[in-house]
């Protein structure tokens, strides 16, 4: 692992300094930038491939690099996951329809800083229980979030988000977590969705991951097709997610990928 900033804990987290925040800072707010301008594109007719050229044109024009172009033999600048899709939908010739719920999912980088969210959008009407579970959806992520502070634990974090999911009768996505981010994509720890309060490494200032709670109104398995990324519920529910970078402060927590234009939450509009 480079070790060019901080150091790195016996569960190997990176502790960075709080100086490299401003370079997560900047990298996250082209990301969030960028999923606040495609907000408008998103509307019925529209195909997933058209909104990710979009993306990537802007990932260009913003001096920055697309992380998930050439990531495993990935091909594109967005994942777009759209109703019971729960991650890692790929771009292609499908046209969104009225009522579809979507979640883009985007990475870049900047000057060697990743800057990785994904948030939920609505082409046209939302029906009412979408409309339930993209609220619960978010409101588990900001629980999670309200949990990041030096002392606590991963499992602090899991907890009130999975007590809140179920608490709401529905489910968490076990098979995916949030990770550890920073000069890399992916790294320890693995931010699990559900857990037992009090477990898992404890939180320091310096580390810098994701949370991003994925949300299902029915049961929380999932399949991954053909394609060895699409990842589907089993059971066809509808399924939600959003996702912030954040980094922990002496006090609390930094969240790097708030959006500029308020546009986090699709009831914007």
């Amino acid at each position: 692992m480079d070790n060019s900033h901080g150091r790195v804990t016996k569960d190997g987290i990176r502790i960075y300094e709080q100086s490299d925040f401003e370079g997560m800072r900047a990298s996250s707010q082209v990301t969030a930038q960028i999923l606040d301008e495609v907000a408008d594109l998103v509307k019925p007719g529209v195909s997933t491939s058209e909104l990710d050229a979009f993306i990537e044109k802007r990932v260009n024009e913003m001096g920055a690099t697309s992380a998930t172009i050439g990531y495993r033999g990935y091909r594109h600048a967005s994942c777009i996951s759209i109703n019971h899709v729960v991650c890692h939908g790929i771009p292609g010739d499908k046209r969104l329809k009225d009522g579809d719920i979507v979640n883009i999912d985007i990475t870049v980088i900047l000057d060697g800083w990743f800057g990785d969210s994904s948030r939920m959008y609505v082409a046209g009407t939302l029906s009412r229980k979408a409309e339930r579970l993209i609220q619960v959806t978010y409101d588990a992520l900001m629980i999670g979030i309200e949990q990041v502070k030096p002392g606590n634990t991963f499992g602090d974090i899991g907890h009130a988000i999975q007590k809140f999911v179920e608490g709401h009768r529905m489910s968490v996505v076990r098979d995916f977590c949030g990770h550890g981010v920073g000069e890399v994509f992916h790294a320890p720890p693995n931010v699990l969705h559900y857990g037992r309060a009090g477990s898992g490494p404890m939180l320091e200032e310096g580390m810098i991951f994701t949370i991003e709670p994925m949300v299902n109104l029915g049961r929380p398995e999932t399949k991954v097709l053909a394609d060895d990324w699409t990842a589907v519920t089993r059971d066809k529910s509808l399924s939600a997610q959003f996702e912030h970078s954040v980094g922990v402060t002496a006090d609390g927590v930094d969240i790097f990928t708030t959006s500029p234009a308020g546009r986090f939450h699709p009831t914007w509009r």
